[in-house]
């Protein structure tokens, strides 16, 4: 069976695609054959084959495993709301057993699966499933992409203790400089450093917008093992 992540962030628009994409390189630069996952995705557009989300698609192309896209991202909504929001309007019901299936696929075929959450680590799915409790059923230690702005320290370390009280393992943390001019970044992501009790995998500076997975992947300092 693969080894994998499940990869969320302290909000949403935080960079978890961006580092994302970048893991996915660099695993690949390491030799490996790395699957992607985004179970759940609000904000797609219809496409002649369906809804089709960005985020899951960026992952789609830099991955080397292949893989129809309903495996990668089963749930796909088009209003850019909340999953459970969107999933309700649709007359839908997000199965956590159809999602846990692909996931099986996609392990079967790589050496690493990198899944990406939707939105904070709590975002509901449903009315009997949220977002941590996918997460845990899946198995995968969590990496915690930390927005660094202005209330990153208090959304990071709540969201750690969130992860580690839902039973789930926080294998490590990535700070993205999601914003061009924070005030004292350099200072809050050395808090995070001291307060966090998981080791730094990345550590990305602000980047124009989209950034390419290669460059991103230059400040990586770890991957699954």
């Amino acid at each position: 069976m693969a080894s994998g992540v499940f990869v969320t962030g302290t909000d949403t628009e935080i960079g978890k695609t961006v580092y994302s994409q970048g893991l996915v390189w660099r695993c690949r630069q390491n030799g490996r054959r790395v699957a992607v996952m985004k179970p759940v995705a609000s904000g797609c557009r219809a496409a002649a084959a369906g809804l089709r989300n960005p985020d899951a698609e960026g992952l789609i192309a830099v991955s080397n495993v292949d893989a129809a896209y309903d495996t990668v991202n089963p749930y796909a909504f088009a209003p850019a709301v909340a999953p459970h929001l969107a999933a309700a309007r649709a007359g839908v019901h997000i199965d956590a057993a159809r999602i846990r299936a692909c996931f099986a696929e996609l392990a079967a075929a790589a050496d690493v699966v990198v899944v990406e959450g939707v939105g904070g680590w709590r975002v509901p799915l449903g009315p009997d499933l949220t977002l941590d409790e996918l997460a845990v059923s899946l198995g995968l230690p969590v990496v915690l992409v930390v927005g660094i702005r202005l209330g990153c320290l208090n959304h990071a370390l709540l969201t750690a203790r969130a992860v580690r009280d839902a039973g789930a393992v926080l294998a490590g943390w990535v700070a993205n400089h999601c914003e061009a001019n924070t005030e004292l970044a350099r200072e809050n992501v050395d808090t995070l450093k001291d307060r966090l009790d998981a080791p730094l995998w990345g550590d990305i500076p602000y980047l124009a917008a989209n950034p390419d997975p290669v460059t991103v992947s230059r400040y990586l300092t770890d991957t699954p093992a």
